[in-house]
């Protein structure tokens, strides 16, 4: 190998003292100050910004309160569920109301009447709200049965009417006999603010 030169000398001479520094600084200065430093540093960040987060909810304390209050008097006023606190009494309001359907439909076409009524009771599964249902017996022609189960399901509270028959008895005496009304059977049910039992509102 041929001898360095000066100049080549001195820029090694300055490479290795570089590197030196460097490995001292390693050694001495970042890991036992400027490390930690960095550190604490990253985790004020982070805590600064948790405490900006939570103190944007804090913020929306108020807000969010008063949306929840505004859906908690919306549900005490809402008219889609039956009035009647008791299922007893929310049972026979739905047969007067059934009744009152007919009242109103009593003259149509061949005529409508209410045998039969009566509560049923059943287990409704993991249905959020408390279901009362009847069971409902017509004897009615097709025109007022039509508007009957029309006024049951789009008035207000909502009324839902489930297992729905029909049938036309056989015509006694001959043809020329006028055709019988339909014989009609169904439940028609509403739901009560009270949580059914074992499920969550």
């Amino acid at each position: 190998m041929r001898p360095l030169r000066p100049a080549e000398s001195r820029a090694l001479a300055l490479l290795l003292a570089l590197l030196a520094l460097a490995l001292v600084y390693l050694a001495a200065v970042h890991w036992w100050f400027v490390a930690p430093q960095l550190r604490i540093a990253g985790e004020m960040r982070d805590l600064r910004e948790q405490q900006a987060r939570y103190a944007g909810i804090i913020a929306q304390r108020d807000a969010v309160q008063a949306r929840l209050n505004a859906m908690q008097r919306g549900q005490r006023e809402d008219r889609a569920f039956l009035p009647e606190a008791d299922p007893n009494a929310a049972a026979a309001a739905l047969m007067q109301r059934a009744m009152d359907a007919v009242q109103r439909h009593a003259r149509e076409g061949l005529g409508c009447d209410m045998p039969q009524k009566m509560p049923v009771s059943r287990d409704h599964g993991d249905e959020p709200y408390r279901r009362v249902s009847v069971s409902i017996t017509l004897r009615c022609g097709t025109q007022p049965l039509t508007g009957i189960l029309y006024d049951l399901e789009t008035g207000m509270p909502y009324l839902f009417v489930d297992e729905l028959s029909a049938y036309r008895p056989p015509v006694a005496g001959g043809g020329d006999a006028a055709p019988p009304r339909l014989e009609v059977q169904f439940v028609l049910s509403g739901y009560i603010r009270q949580p059914a039992a074992g499920a969550t509102p």
